[in-house]
C-alpha cells in the first residue's frame, strides 16, 4: 500500500459534496454512472433540495427528470426519496453516523455507508467496490469474491486510520492501471503482484505471445461470468422497491468538504 500510495498520492474522490447528506445523495446517484456525470447533476439538485426534509417532500415525478442522465433514474428516485423520508422520520433530518443505521436506509448498502462514514463523518470505513475486489485479489492482499470478506481482510491488515485511504488508492489503481486488461508495465507493485508473477510472467517464459492472446479470450469469458456474480454482491444498494442495483463507481473515495 505504501508503494501504491506513492503512485497515487492524495487518492481521493471525484464526487463533489460539502456535507454528509450531499455525499450520500451523490453516492446513490453514482450507481452505474460516472462521477463526472453525477457532478453535472448534483449542483442544481442540491440547490433545489439542500437537505433531507426538502428532498423528502419531493415526488418521483419531480425528481426523475432531474436525475435521468445518471441512469436507472426511476429506481434511484425511489431510493433517494425513501432515504430522505427515513432520515427525517427516524433521525431528525440528520444523516446517521453508524453503519447499522445507514444500511437501514433505502438505497444504502454497506459500500455506500462506508463511503459516507469514512469521508464525511470521520468514522473509519473501507468501501469495497469492483475495483477494490479486482486489484486486491490480483495482487494477493485479499482472497475472496465476497465484498464483505475482502473488507474484513483489508481492515485486518491495515490500521483503522488508513482504511479509507486504502480503499481510495485501490480504486484509483483499478481505474488507471490495474484495469480488466492491466497495464502491468506501469504498475508500482508489479514485483509484488501474484497476477503478474503467475499469469503474465508465466506466459512470457513459455516464449511466445500466442498463448497470451488465448488466455485473454478465455479469461474474458470467465471474467464476464465472475463479474456478473460479483456485481450482484457489490451491487450493494437495494432500492426502495426491493430490487438491488449495481454500484460500480461511487467514489474514487471522497474528499472532505470539497467545494462544488
Amino acid at each position: 500500500m505504501a508503494k501504491l500510495g506513492a503512485q497515487h498520492p492524495n487518492a481521493d474522490t471525484e464526487l463533489n459534496y460539502s456535507n454528509p447528506y450531499e455525499l450520500l445523495v451523490a453516492t446513490i446517484l453514482s450507481a452505474q454512472c460516472t462521477d463526472e456525470r453525477v457532478n453535472q447533476v448534483t449542483p442544481a439538485l442540491f440547490r433545489r433540495y439542500p437537505d433531507p426534509p426538502s428532498l423528502a417532500k419531493a415526488t418521483t415525478a419531480e425528481l426523475e427528470p432531474q436525475i435521468q442522465s445518471t441512469g436507472f433514474f426511476r429506481s434511484k428516485s425511489r431510493s433517494l426519496l425513501g432515504m430522505a423520508t427515513e432520515v427525517v422520520a427516524r433521525h431528525g433530518g440528520e444523516v446517521p453516523k453508524t453503519m447499522d443505521d445507514l444500511v437501514q436506509l433505502p438505497g444504502v448498502g454497506r459500500k455506500t455507508a462506508n463511503v459516507v462514514l469514512g469521508h464525511a463523518l470521520g468514522v473509519p470505513g473501507l468501501p469495497v467496490d469492483r475495483h477494490v475486489l479486482r486489484v486486491s485479489n490480483r495482487i494477493g492482499i485479499a482472497k475472496s469474491e465476497d465484498p464483505e470478506v475482502v473488507e474484513q481482510q483489508l481492515c485486518a491488515a491495515m490500521p483503522p486510520a488508513e482504511w479509507t485511504r486504502t480503499s481510495d488508492t485501490l480504486i484509483l489503481h483499478g481505474r488507471r492501471i490495474c484495469r480488466p486488461h492491466p497495464l502491468c508495465d506501469k504498475c508500482a507493485v508489479r514485483d509484488d503482484c501474484d497476477y503478474y508473477r503467475n499469469v503474465i510472467v508465466a506466459v512470457v517464459k513459455r516464449g511466445t505471445r500466442k498463448p497470451l492472446k488465448v488466455a485473454k479470450k478465455r479469461g474474458s469469458a470467465q471474467n464476464r461470468s465472475r463479474r456478473l456474480r460479483t456485481e450482484q454482491k457489490v451491487a450493494d444498494e437495494p432500492s426502495s422497491g426491493g430490487s438491488r442495483e449495481r454500484t460500480g463507481r461511487g467514489g474514487g473515495a471522497p474528499r472532505q468538504s470539497k467545494k462544488r
